[in-house]
C-alpha cells in the first residue's frame, strides 16, 4: 500500500471549495454582496486554496501573519510559509466584519466570498525586500506588489469556481486530490516534482531522469497561471512536454500535469513555496536547479539551493533534490554538470537565450545537443505563429530557463 508524504502543517488536506447545495446557496448569496475585484496572482491563490493546494490556509492572511511571513518565513502559529498570501483593495469603505464576493477581474465571475477579519496597510517596499530582495520596477514581483491595492483584507474564504482550469486544460489540470489517487494506484511512494514554466529541453530531460532513478516516478508540473510577457504558453509547453514524454521516458514513471498559480519570480523563496504546495500533491522531492523561479540577475545560480538549508529542519518534509548547472559535453558525449565533467568549457555547448531565440527565430534546427528533435519542431511551429509585429518584443522578453 502506498503511504504518501503528509500535506503540509497536518494529516488532511483542507481545500475551501464549496459543492452540492452549499455551492448553489453561497453563489445566489454572493450575487448581493459587495464586490473586491481580484488580480490574476489574487485569483490563482484563490483556486489554489479551493482545491486544497495551500493547505492549511483558511484564508488571506492578516498583518500579523504577513509581517511574521515576511520577517521570518513562518506564520505566528509557528507554521512554516515562505512567501505572503494576501488580498488587496482600494475600497474605503469596506470594514471589518463584512462579507464580500471576490471576483475575477478578467471575467467578472464570483469566485469566492470573504468575512473580512482585518482591513490594514502594508509597507510594500518592505515585502519586495523581503521576499524579492529588490524594489526594482524591472522585477515581475515587484510590480505585482506594488500594483496592489491601498489596503489588505484578511479573512476566510469559502471558494466558488475552479477558474475553468479543468475545462480550459482538461486532463493536464489535477488537484492534490487527485494527483494524491493518481501515485496511490501507481503504488508509487516517493515523487520529485519538476517545477516548470518552459518546455523541457535536454538539461531537464537529465535532471529528471536523475529523479526517476532515485525516486518511484517524477511529476512534472507546469504553471497553468499568469506567467510574464515571452513564457510559452501552457498549450505549447504541454504538447512539446509531451513528445518528450512519449519518445524519451519509460512508461509509467512520468506524470504531467498543471496547477492554477502565477509565477511570482520570487527565485529562493518561491522555491520554498513550490516545495511546500508539491508536498500538499502528494511529492516527497522537488527538482531545484539552478536559478529557480529566477528571473534575469536578481538571484544568485544557486540562492535556491542554499535556503532549503537555513530553514528549520521540520519546517517541511518534502526535500530539495539538488542540482548543479547541467550542459552537453562534446567529450564526455552527453549531458553532464559541473560536479561530473571534467573538460573546459570549449567542449560545453552553452547555447544563450539569445542564441536560442535567434535559431527558431530564423526557423532554423536546434542543435539535438540542446533540444530533442521533436520537442525542437514543437517550438518552431509557435515561434512561426507568432505575428510578425509581436515577434520581435515576444523573442527578446522570453526566458529558456
Amino acid at each position: 500500500m502506498s503511504k504518501l508524504v503528509p500535506p503540509h502543517g497536518g494529516d488532511k488536506l483542507k481545500p475551501l471549495a464549496l459543492e452540492g447545495k452549499s455551492l448553489i446557496s453561497e453563489v445566489e448569496k454572493a450575487k448581493l454582496l459587495l464586490k473586491v475585484i481580484c488580480s490574476s496572482r489574487e485569483v490563482g491563490d484563490i483556486i489554489m486554496m479551493g482545491i486544497g493546494g495551500f493547505t492549511p490556509l483558511e484564508g488571506f492572511m492578516d498583518n500579523v501573519n504577513w509581517q511574521s511571513v515576511c520577517d521570518n518565513m513562518t506564520m505566528s502559529s509557528g507554521l512554516f510559509w515562505p512567501i505572503p498570501i494576501t488580498l488587496s483593495t482600494n475600497n474605503e469603505d469596506i470594514k471589518q466584519g463584512d462579507e464580500v464576493a471576490l471576483v475575477n477581474g478578467e471575467t467578472n465571475d464570483i469566485i469566492a466570498t470573504m468575512v473580512v477579519s482585518e482591513k490594514y496597510s502594508i509597507d510594500k517596499s518592505y515585502e519586495c525586500n523581503t521576499v524579492y530582495k529588490t524594489t526594482e520596477m524591472a522585477h515581475p514581483g515587484v510590480v505585482m506588489v506594488m500594483a496592489q491595492g491601498k489596503y489588505n483584507l484578511a479573512g476566510s474564504i469559502k471558494v466558488l469556481s475552479d477558474g475553468n482550469f479543468p475545462k480550459k486544460y482538461g486532463n493536464l489540470y489535477m488537484t492534490p486530490m487527485e494527483t494524491r489517487a493518481y501515485f496511490y494506484d501507481k503504488g508509487w511512494k516517493t515523487i520529485a516534482a519538476f517545477q516548470t514554466r518552459n518546455p523541457m529541453h535536454r538539461s531537464h530531460e537529465y535532471l529528471t531522469k536523475i529523479a526517476v532513478e532515485i525516486c518511484d516516478g517524477v511529476m512534472i508540473h507546469s504553471v497553468l497561471g499568469g506567467l510574464k510577457d515571452g513564457d510559452i504558453p501552457a498549450d505549447v509547453r504541454s504538447e512539446a512536454i509531451s513528445v518528450l514524454i512519449k519518445n524519451y521516458f519509460v512508461d509509467n514513471t512520468i506524470l504531467q500535469s498543471g496547477y492554477p498559480l502565477d509565477m511570482r519570480y520570487a527565485g529562493p523563496r518561491e522555491a520554498l513555496l513550490h516545495a511546500l504546495f508539491r508536498q500538499n500533491y502528494g511529492c516527497s522531492h522537488l527538482i531545484v536547479g539552478r536559478d529557480h523561479a529566477g528571473v534575469n540577475d536578481y538571484y544568485g545560480p544557486f540562492d535556491a539551493h542554499n535556503i532549503f538549508d537555513v530553514i528549520a529542519n521540520d519546517a517541511l518534509v518534502i526535500k530539495a533534490l539538488k542540482f548543479d548547472w547541467t550542459f552537453w559535453c562534446h567529450k564526455c558525449g552527453g549531458i553532464s554538470s559541473m560536479r561530473t565533467c571534467p573538460h573546459s568549457s570549449e567542449d560545453r555547448v552553452l547555447l544563450s537565450g539569445t542564441e536560442v531565440r535567434k535559431i527558431l527565430s530564423e526557423n532554423k534546427e536546434l542543435p539535438e545537443t540542446f533540444s530533442r528533435p521533436e520537442v525542437a519542431k514543437v517550438l518552431q511551429v509557435y515561434y512561426a505563429s507568432i505575428k510578425n509585429e509581436d515577434k520581435v518584443e515576444k523573442l527578446n522578453n522570453h526566458s529558456t530557463q
